[in-house]
């Protein structure tokens, strides 16, 4: 009982101490700033507004049918739902309180305006590296133009004791250091443009760089590890990597990345789930300049260290199996042209810009299937762009067996040119389960996020 007894006060310390500690980092991080900035320049409202579209706020901070900014999304972790805040001005439940000091820290070092550190949902391991000013342009933006929403915000999910908020402030301090933008190739301006808005206001890292055990990103720049924009794993999809090896972007031309960026598809490929949203809110708003620097700064990027930089030669012979079903044994065969044929074609390249190609789809023979099983299982949709007529949507094979999915999903992955490992039964039934078991937004809308 004694030593039962010591045990506890010693943890009882620790904890002490760690708590102390921890408001500690968290004043060291979030000085107060007495700087004033004028809302109502209107020149510092629109650069705001043109921040935000490439900080990509409104995808997260907005439900699909909810008010902008509003809040709600819930963003699923292993330990349970996150979900977003309200950012509209409201004096209430939004941000319309925050000085300009208070905004700052919650948007570059991740400190709320009551002193509580942010979840690392929230990207500010990226936003860090933005400068001042343009928290200033944001700032004006959100308090003059962005219109307040009375919507109270959901508390996470998390139990007890994961929901204490004071731990994050040593996260913060292992793995969110304060930071200035270095720039990769200083002399010139257009890479520079683009390393910046990959690593701060476009966040690129924090979908398309591995996490560690601690939630971490394990690099937040190439010069800070070879695991940068190297390929992950996030909600359910695969988030493909952005560098120069066989699965990335080695098949992609500068051309095609800025089409895809701008349009969210090209002849090849068309953008879904997570990545439709980026389109949809932000990418398709950058500047010409901007896709273009993004792009040439994408493309590079070296292949990532022990991954495959080309997929050796491999002979089509799928088209004619399909054309002429010398195989009709092949279970896989037999749902694709069932199910797939009329779209995909037996060429296994769609119809450019309407019906995405399956054939030479990095999104497709990807090594991680999570993305295609999720699109085959739910469907998806295109974003709506001002650059197409029509956003065409695929709709969900859920009611196929598990079987019938393994067999059609392993086929496409090693058809026509496609080299891929095959999927195992575990991999539906997991799928199946994650979509059953997702968090749902906290407000009744029209249609499901994607």
């Amino acid at each position: 009982m004694k030593v039962l007894k010591s045990l506890l006060l010693f943890l009882l310390l620790m904890l002490g101490i760690g708590y102390i500690g921890s408001q500690l980092l968290l004043n060291k991080r979030a000085p107060e700033n007495k700087q004033t900035v004028d809302i109502l320049d209107p020149e510092r409202i629109q650069r705001g507004k043109y921040i935000a579209r490439t900080a990509d706020c409104i995808a997260c901070h907005t439900t699909p049918g909810g008010q902008p900014f509003a809040g709600g999304l819930p963003m699923d972790t292993p330990l349970g739902a996150i979900y977003s805040t309200n950012i509209t001005p409201d004096r209430e439940t939004g941000i319309g309180a925050y000085t300009f000091s208070q905004f700052d820290n919650a948007v570059r070092h991740g400190v709320s305006a009551a002193g509580v550190p942010l979840y690392p949902a929230m990207p500010y391991p990226s936003y860090t590296i933005m400068p001042q000013e343009d928290i200033k342009a944001l700032y004006a933006y959100f308090m003059s133009e962005v219109a307040p929403v009375r919507q109270d915000n959901a508390s996470p999910t998390f139990p007890w004791p994961l929901s204490l908020r004071w731990p994050i402030a040593w996260w913060q301090a292992l793995f969110s250091p304060s930071r200035q933008f270095v720039a990769q190739e200083p002399g010139d301006a257009r890479l520079t443009r683009g390393q910046y808005l990959a690593e701060g206001p476009g966040h690129c890292g924090a979908c398309h760089t591995p996490r560690g055990l601690f939630y971490q990103e394990k690099a937040l720049s190439l010069a800070d590890g070879d695991r940068f924009l190297s390929g992950a794993v996030i909600d359910g999809w695969r988030a493909k990597s952005l560098r120069g090896e066989a699965q990335g972007l080695q098949s992609w031309s500068r051309e095609e990345l800025e089409l895809f960026f701008k349009t969210g598809r090209n002849d090849v490929a068309a953008a879904f789930g997570a990545m439709a949203n980026v389109v949809q809110h932000s990418t398709r708003y950058f500047t010409d300049d901007d896709i273009s620097a993004l792009s040439a700064y994408l493309k590079q990027l070296p292949a990532a260290q022990n991954k495959l930089k080309r997929f050796p030669d491999k002979t089509d012979t799928t088209t004619a199996t399909l054309l002429t079903m010398n195989n009709p044994g092949s279970p896989g065969a037999m749902v694709y042209m069932q199910y797939c044929v009329t779209c995909h074609r037996a060429d296994g390249k769609g119809i450019a810009r309407i019906f995405p190609a399956l054939a030479g789809n990095s999104a497709i023979y990807a090594r991680n299937p999570q993305s295609v099983i999720q699109i085959i299982l739910e469907g998806g949709r295109m974003p709506d762009t001002q650059y197409d007529r029509m956003a065409f949507a695929m709709p969900g094979f859920a009611q196929l067996s598990d079987d019938q999915l393994l067999a059609v999903i392993n086929f496409i992955r090693n058809g026509w040119t496609n080299q891929a490992p095959d999927i195992q039964p575990r991999d539906i039934r997991h799928m199946r389960h994650f979509l059953a078991s997702k968090t749902r937004t906290i407000a009744p809308v029209g249609e499901k996020h994607e």
